[in-house]
């Protein structure tokens, strides 16, 4: 039995307080549908039950922050925050295309991170990194993810810098701990704890 995402969203953002949730979770099950069936196939791409309730909740969370703000818009961003980062390059603009024909006219503003990004370009300095643009991309992305999923995991070819993004925003939100990030909360003292994998019994 496939479960009627469409429904399941509309209340769920209902309950949230979005007062236009049918229309809404229409476009919202309709991104999910065309692109499991237009973007490339990959073992950590998600558009079942998880990847929808997880979207609902990081628009009921923006919601909560911007009450008054245009509730499309809201949930564009809420999509794109949880979809974009984990995209191949080549499946970027294939979603873009999807969600510019379900949400016309509507752009999202952009983010000002800018003590994140100057923390980003020290840290990269201090650890002799250069701070090309994808990589402070992904070093956004992966904080953007934090921001919205209890979990995650960075996979990637060896090589593809996966260890040195975690280690760079770790270190770039350490060194502006306190100071108040775009939601409104302060940025955090980042732990580290490393584990070796295979000191783990299945």
């Amino acid at each position: 039995m496939i479960p009627n995402y469409a429904m399941i969203a509309e209340i769920s953002l209902f309950s949230f307080g979005f007062s236009n949730a049918k229309l809404l979770a229409e476009k919202m099950a309709a991104t999910f549908k065309l692109s499991s069936e237009q973007l490339s196939s990959q073992d950590h791409y998600d558009f079942g039950m998880r990847a929808v309730k997880t979207v609902i909740s990081s628009a009921g969370n923006l919601k909560r922050e911007q009450p008054n703000t245009n509730e499309d818009l809201i949930l564009l961003r809420a999509v794109c925050d949880v979809n974009l980062p984990k995209f191949l390059a080549d499946d970027v603009p294939l979603f873009q295309g999807i969600i510019s024909d379900l949400f016309p006219g509507v752009e999202q503003p952009k983010i000002n991170y800018g003590e994140l990004l100057e923390s980003i370009n020290s840290t990269c300095e201090k650890l002799e990194l250069q701070p090309e643009e994808v990589f402070i991309k992904k070093c956004i992305q992966l904080y953007e993810t934090t921001v919205v999923r209890h979990g995650l995991m960075l996979v990637g070819p060896t090589g593809g810098g996966k260890t040195s993004c975690c280690r760079v925003l770790a270190k770039s939100l350490s060194n502006i701990q306190g100071v108040k990030a775009p939601n409104g909360k302060n940025f955090e003292k980042v732990r580290v704890n490393v584990l070796n994998p295979k000191s783990i019994t299945m």
